[in-house]
């Protein structure tokens, strides 16, 4: 999808009655004429509200149809072929507008992930704790593979993991226990445990904090 946008983000489209380059934008999910679609995810619309056919396009509507309206023009990508689309707003479309920047930051969130979850089959073999906190921290991972990457915790045994994992807020109630009982058998294999106060960690028989002093009871 980015390489077909990044495409389409160099492609020159003019507006035939205000000269004003088009901007891409996404199409609506119904072509308002047929019902049929357009035939592509993007559109380049003139959103010029001072272009001719926009402006006129007002009294047009309401003179032919008795209704509040007006026209965008708009050419499809990779093509000269051009419709007059009917709006009811002077906003429409304005929101729609292709953000190149985001889109290529869920790309490469998306690569992050697929990187993560390959490694998953030798992050145990390498102790390497990376990719199994990518793919916990990230929530729009599938939920099988962020399961899958719990597993990996207790094996891998890194109590570096044990920081971002506390600091971050899971949606799923039920993954955030797993996290914590995986969290658990890391400190008790490391002989610690977190202070109930300051949250650092401390060895598991201490009864004073060697952090905030505070008075700890022995495990």
């Amino acid at each position: 999808m980015l390489s077909m946008l990044m495409k389409y983000s160099q492609e020159k489209h003019c507006c035939p009655h205000c000269s004003q380059d088009l901007s891409l934008c996404h199409a609506p999910p119904v072509h308002v004429g047929d019902g049929l679609g357009w035939g592509s995810e993007y559109l380049f619309i003139c959103l010029n509200d001072s272009c001719p056919m926009f402006v006129k396009g007002w009294d047009f509507i309401a003179d032919q149809y008795g209704r509040v309206g007006s026209y965008r023009y708009m050419e499809l990508p990779n093509s000269k072929e051009q419709f007059s689309m009917m709006v009811i707003t002077k906003d429409a479309f304005t929101g729609s507008i292709v953000d190149l920047e985001a889109i290529k930051r869920q790309d490469e969130r998306y690569q992050r992930q697929q990187e993560a979850i390959a490694a998953l089959d030798t992050c145990v073999a390498k102790k390497d704790p990376a990719p199994v906190l990518t793919i916990l921290l990230d929530d729009s991972v599938r939920i099988d593979e962020r399961k899958r990457a719990i597993t990996m915790l207790t094996a891998i045994n890194d109590t570096c993991c044990i920081e971002p994992l506390r600091n971050h807020v899971f949606r799923d109630s039920h993954l955030q226990h797993e996290v914590n009982l995986a969290l658990g058998q890391i400190l008790a294999r490391h002989y610690l445990k977190e202070c109930p106060y300051c949250s650092e960690l401390i060895k598991a028989r201490a009864i004073v904090c060697k952090h905030c002093q505070r008075e700890v009871t022995a495990d």
